[in-house]
């Protein structure tokens, strides 16, 4: 499908602005360096919703990445597919007045807003390129592929970064909200040092608040850790085939 941009009504272009405005007072002290520098790269405003076709362009000739639009939530298999080859999914809908403050299914702000600056990076996106690619080898086997949605909800979506001694935010389900900008740097829940064996010990859920968060040094370091990641979800793959056998 395609993002039929003028389909975009008044009251879209009026969420975009707001949900925009709530949350870049608080970037500047709370975001990573790297994604501030995406917003301005790709040109986000509270002016209006970003136009798919001008920000690949963008991204094309700065990491080779490109936003692919989709209906809504996407199948695992499309899912780990399309970014293998440096293909972003989101949608192309925007939530309604009424659902400011809460939603059930990610929409375009959380898909756009929160995670396309940062593909402007090159050691981000080829860490979430490489883990994609371990699940598009793994997608028939749904433990390897629960192991490896801890890794991604820990460190894309969840993840925080040390940054010259201040603990900032990179992860796009932190960066979308407002509330949880606030408490992911706050003393209520816990941080860990980026440790992958207990990461791929540790549930999530997704109605609430995150408990664990856990911190990076570099994005370097994230791709760096991709080798450990594969071998040591290989190794409980292998344990948990022969405690069946």
């Amino acid at each position: 499908m395609k993002q039929i941009y003028e389909n975009y009504t008044a009251e879209d272009q009026k969420v975009w602005g707001i949900l925009f405005d709530r949350q870049f007072p608080s970037l500047p002290k709370a975001a990573t360096t790297e994604f501030t520098k995406g917003l301005k790269l790709v040109n986000f405003t509270n002016e209006g919703i970003p136009n798919f076709e001008k920000t690949n362009e963008i991204l094309l000739g700065l990491t080779g990445w490109e936003i692919y639009a989709v209906p809504g939530i996407v199948e695992d298999g499309l899912f780990f597919e399309l970014m293998a080859n440096k293909k972003f999914p989101a949608t192309t809908w925007v939530r309604k007045m009424s659902q400011l403050d809460y939603l059930e299914e990610p929409d375009m702000f959380h898909d756009v807003f929160a995670h396309i600056p940062l593909l402007t990076n090159q050691a981000f996106v080829d860490f979430l390129q490489a883990i994609s690619q371990f699940g598009h080898e793994w997608i028939e086997d749904d433990w390897a592929i629960h192991l490896l949605s801890r890794i991604y909800w820990y460190t894309i979506e969840f993840g925080l970064i040390r940054e010259e001694g201040e603990v900032k935010i990179y992860g796009a389900g932190i960066l979308s909200s407002a509330g949880e900008t606030k408490y992911s740097l706050s003393d209520e829940p816990n941080h860990f040092e980026y440790d992958v064996d207990k990461i791929l010990e540790t549930p999530y859920r997704k109605d609430k608040m995150q408990e664990n968060y856990f911190i990076i040094e570099s994005y370097e370091q994230l791709y760096n850790s991709l080798p450990e990641i594969k071998s040591k979800i290989e190794a409980k793959l292998k344990q948990r085939k022969e405690a069946v056998v």
